[in-house]
C-alpha cells in the first residue's frame, strides 16, 4: 500500500493537504462569527423541553387558542414587615399601566392582590413567552422601582422571573464555558506534548470542528429543521472540543510512533490512517448512535440533542481525519519540535527503551504478574459503590432550585410562599368542554389540595371571571362591607338607600365578566394549596385528573405543576426504552469491529459496571455533602448516554491495538503489549475529556453541573481504572477466548 501511496504525483500529495487545510480554515472564518449568533436561533423557554404526547402538552397548545400571544405569568411581590396600607396598593396599581407599555408585556396588568396577613401583595405581570425575558423582566424592575414604595420591598417571580433568570445564567454559555474548556485544553495539551506546534494544531482541529458544526447547526434551526436550546447548545461545544481533541490525540500518537519507523512523512501519514481510521470511525459512530437514539424521546430537550451532537461529532471526526493528517503532514516531525520523533536506528532504540522504562510498562507487568486479583478486587469495589447508584434522586427538583447561586425569583417565591397558597401565580390549567364546567367546578373543590377557580374571561381587565366558592367568598366579602355601612344609615336615610343586593350587585368587580369560550371550550385556572414544585401538588394534579375523567374523560389538566410531573413520567419512559437501545446498538458495533462476541460483552459489562459506580460516587456527594435536592429527571439518562458511548470510546482505542498485537503475539502477550502502547495516549484523552465536560461547571445551572460532574468522574473512573487495570486483566485471564467466534480464538 504504501508503495502505491509513492506512486501518487508529487504535485497532488502537495495539492491535496493544502486544499483541505484552505477548505477547514475557510469553515472556521466563515462559521466563526455564528459563535456569537447562535443564541438568536436558541429557545430557553419551557415549551422545547416539554414531553410531546403528555397531557399538559396538549393543555400548552389549546390555550394558545384563549390568549392573543403565548405568555408567562411574571409575579411582582410586595411585602414589608409592617401591613401594607390603600395609599400603598393604589401606588402599586398607579404603575400598572407603565408596566403594560413596556415591550414584551402582553395585556393587562392586574390589580394588587393582598395577602391574609394584609403584609404583602402580588401583582400578575404577563409576559410574551417569547420575549427576551433577560431584558423584559429587568424592565418591568425598573418600572416599580419608579413607584418608591416606602418599606416595601418586592421581586418579580414565578414563570417569568425564574426563565429570565436561566436566561441569564445560560448566557455566560457562548462566551466563558467556550473559553474555559479551550484554555483547559490547551494547557493539557502543552503538558501532554511538551511541544510548541501540535497543541495549536490540535486546538485549531477542534475549533475548525465547532465552528463547521455551529455553521450548519445555526442554518438548521434558523429554518425550523432542529431544537436549539441553552443546555444543548452548552453540551454540543464541549461535546465536539472533547471528542475531536480524543481522535485528534490518538491520530497524533501512531504519527509519532510512525514517524520512528518510517523516513517518509507521507509513508507515516498512510501508517497512521491505517491505525487510527477504524477506531476513530468506530468512536465517533458509537457516539452518534448513542445520541441518535435519543430520538426515541418524549422529550423535546433530549430529542433537540440527536442531531445536534450528531452533527458536531461529525465534524469533529472529519476534522480529526482531514485537517489534522494534512496539517501534521505540511510540518512533519517537525510538528513535534523541540522533541522530535526520528527514524534513526539509534533514535527508534532511545525511543523503545524509553517506553520499557515508562509508567505504562510498569502498569503492563503489574497487570501481567497479578492479572486475577486485580480484576476480581476492582470489579468488587466498582460493585460496591454502584450499589449506591440507587440513592441517587433523579425525580425532578423545584424550579427554585434549577439556578445554582444567587436568584431573584428564588428570593420572590419565598416571600410568595410565606404570604399566599403555595401555588398562587402558577395555577393548575384546565381546559374543560363548556357543558362540563359547572360539574367540573364542584369535582374541583371537592379535591384536596385546591384553593381557588376561575376562568378566562372577555369583559373583565382581570381577564379572569371566579367560580364556585371563590366567586362567592368574593360577594360575600362585598356584602359584609356593604352591610356595615347600612347599619351606619339612620333610618330616614335607608328609605332612600338602595338594596344591598343590588349595592352588592353593582360592586362586584366581575359582573361584566363572560366565560370565554373557544370551540366549545373553557380554561380555568385552579390555584393549589401548595407550592408548585411540591410533591403535594404534583399528587393534587393526579387526584384532578382522576376525579375529573369521572366527569368527562375530555376535560385536560396542565400547567406547570403538571408540566414537571409529566416530565418526570417521560423520563422513566425514556430511560426505560432508550438505555437498552443503546446497549444492543453499541454491542452490534463493538462486534462488527471486533469481529467477535465474547469481548464486546465484556467491554460493555465494564463500561456499565463503571457507570453505575461513577452514579454511586454522584449520590453520596451531592445528597451527603453537596446536600442537592435532587437532579432533573434526565441526568441518569444523559449521564448514560455520554459515559457509555464516550467510555466505550477508550476501550475500542484499546481493543483495536490489542486485537492487532494479538495477530501478532498472541493474545496474552498482546493485550498487555496493548496496554503499554495505549496507555499515554488514552490516559491522556481521558484526562481532557474529563476536563472539557468539567468546564460546564462554569454555567450556574444545577442540572449541567452534575452532568459535568458524572461525565468528569466517570471518564476518568474509566480510563485510569477499567481501561488501565480491570479490562486487560479480565482479557489477560480469560486468554484468546475473547475473540470467540474468530479465527484469532485459536492463537493464543
Amino acid at each position: 500500500m504504501l508503495k502505491d501511496i509513492n506512486k501518487v504525483p508529487l504535485w497532488l500529495r502537495i495539492l491535496i493537504p493544502v486544499v483541505l487545510i484552505f477548505v477547514w480554515f475557510g469553515a472556521g472564518a466563515v462559521g466563526g462569527p455564528y459563535f456569537g449568533k447562535i443564541e438568536e436561533v436558541a429557545d430557553n423557554g419551557f415549551v422545547g423541553f416539554l414531553p410531546k404526547s403528555a397531557e399538559s402538552t396538549a393543555v400548552n397548545d389549546k390555550l394558545e387558542k384563549f390568549q392573543d400571544d403565548t405568555t408567562l405569568p411574571g409575579i411582582a411581590i410586595f411585602y414589608s414587615d409592617e401591613k401594607l396600607s390603600e395609599a400603598t396598593l393604589k401606588q402599586i396599581d398607579a404603575e400598572a399601566e407603565t408596566v403594560a407599555d413596556i415591550e414584551g408585556v402582553s395585556g393587562d396588568v392586574s390589580p394588587a392582590q393582598l395577602s391574609d396577613d394584609k403584609k404583602a401583595a402580588l401583582v400578575v405581570v404577563p409576559i410574551v413567552s417569547d420575549a427576551a425575558l433577560d431584558e423584559v423582566v429587568p424592565e418591568v424592575t425598573a418600572a416599580y422601582k419608579e413607584a418608591e414604595l416606602e418599606n416595601v420591598d418586592f421581586r418579580i417571580t414565578g414563570p417569568a422571573g425564574f426563565a429570565a433568570d436561566l436566561n441569564k445564567a445560560f448566557s455566560g454559555i457562548d462566551g466563558i464555558l467556550l473559553l474555559t474548556a479551550l484554555a483547559v485544553v490547551f494547557v493539557i495539551l502543552i503538558v501532554v506534548y511538551r511541544s510548541i506546534f501540535l497543541p495549536i494544531i490540535v486546538l485549531l482541529t477542534s475549533i475548525f470542528a465547532l465552528s463547521a458544526s455551529i455553521l450548519v447547526i445555526w442554518y438548521l434551526a434558523k429554518n425550523g429543521i432542529v431544537s436549539l436550546n441553552g443546555q444543548v447548545q452548552g453540551i454540543l461545544f464541549i461535546l465536539v472540543i472533547g471528542a475531536a481533541t480524543d481522535y485528534s490525540l490518538l491520530f497524533v500518537a501512531r504519527f509519532r510512533e510512525a514517524l520512528y519507523a518510517h523516513t517518509s512523512k507521507l509513508d507515516a501519514i498512510v501508517d497512521s490512517y491505517k491505525g487510527a481510521f477504524e477506531p476513530i470511525i468506530a468512536s465517533g459512530g458509537t457516539v452518534i448512535v448513542g445520541l441518535m437514539c435519543l430520538l426515541l424521546s418524549d422529550l423535546g430537550s433530549n430529542k433537540a440533542l440527536a442531531p445536534v451532537g450528531s452533527i458536531g461529532i461529525a465534524f469533529a471526526m472529519l476534522s480529526a481525519l482531514t485537517f489534522l493528517p494534512s496539517m501534521l503532514y505540511a510540518l512533519g516531525k517537525w510538528s513535534f519540535w523541540p522533541f522530535v520523533p526520528s527514524a534513526k536506528p539509534a533514535e527508534a532504540k532511545k525511543h523503545k527503551a524509553r517506553l520499557e522504562r515508562g509508567f505504562w510498562h510498569k502498569v503492563g507487568t503489574f497487570v501481567e504478574k497479578t492479572f486475577r486479583p486485580t480484576w476480581i478486587v476492582t470489579t468488587l469495589v466498582l460493585a460496591v459503590f454502584a450499589l449506591f447508584s440507587f440513592q441517587l434522586k433523579a425525580d425532578g427538583v423545584e424550579q427554585s432550585e434549577f439556578i445554582l447561586g444567587e436568584s431573584t425569583a428564588r428570593e420572590g417565591q419565598t416571600q410568595l410562599n410565606e404570604h399566599f397558597p403555595g401555588g398562587s401565580g402558577s395555577p393548575a390549567q384546565l381546559i374543560v368542554p363548556e357543558d362540563d364546567v359547572r360539574a367540573a367546578v364542584k369535582v374541583i373543590e371537592a379535591t384536596d389540595g385546591t384553593d381557588t377557580v376561575v376562568a378566562v374571561a372577555t369583559g373583565v381587565d382581570a381577564g379572569i371571571a371566579p367560580l364556585g366558592s371563590y366567586a362567592a367568598e368574593i360577594k360575600s366579602e362585598i356584602r359584609k362591607e356593604v352591610e356595615k355601612e347600612y347599619k351606619a344609615l339612620s333610618s330616614f336615610e335607608r328609605q332612600f338607600a338602595p338594596s344591598v343586593d343590588s349595592v352588592v350587585a353593582s360592586a362586584y368587580p366581575f359582573k361584566d365578566a363572560k366565560v370565554k369560550k373557544v370551540d366549545g371550550l373553557v380554561a380555568l385556572n385552579v390555584t393549589l394549596d401548595d407550592e408548585p414544585d411540591s410533591q403535594a401538588a404534583k399528587d393534587t394534579i393526579v387526584a384532578l385528573r382522576k376525579n375529573l375523567d369521572e366527569v368527562n374523560k375530555g376535560i385536560l389538566v396542565g400547567g406547570p405543576t403538571a408540566i414537571q410531573y409529566d416530565t418526570i413520567v417521560a423520563s422513566q419512559h425514556d430511560r426505560a426504552v432508550i438505555i437498552p437501545t443503546v446497549l444492543v446498538a453499541i454491542t452490534i458495533i463493538l462486534m462488527l469491529l471486533l469481529r467477535a462476541i465474547v469481548a464486546p460483552i465484556l467491554l460493555l459489562a465494564s463500561t456499565v459496571l463503571s457507570f453505575m459506580a461513577t452514579l454511586g460516587l454522584a449520590a453520596l456527594l451531592f445528597n451527603n455533602v453537596l446536600d442537592f435536592p435532587g437532579a432533573d429527571p434526565t441526568v441518569i439518562l444523559f449521564g448514560f448516554v455520554f459515559l457509555v458511548a464516550l467510555g466505550i470510546d477508550y476501550n475500542i482505542f484499546l481493543m483495536t491495538r490489542v486485537r492487532e498485537e494479538s495477530i501478532k503475539y498472541g493474545t496474552q502477550k498482546g493485550v498487555i503489549k496493548g496496554l503499554v502502547v495505549t496507555g499515554g495516549v488514552i490516559t491522556s484523552a481521558g484526562i481532557v475529556l474529563a476536563a472539557t465536560f468539567a468546564a460546564l461547571g462554569v454555567i450556574p445551572i444545577l442540572f449541567l453541573f452534575q452532568i459535568a460532574f458524572i461525565v468528569s468522574f466517570g471518564v476518568l473512573l474509566d480510563t485510569f481504572v477499567v481501561r488501565s487495570l480491570l479490562v486487560p486483566a479480565l482479557i489477560r485471564d480469560i486468554g484468546s477466548f475473547v475473540w470467540w467466534p474468530s479465527k484469532l480464538k485459536d492463537k493464543k
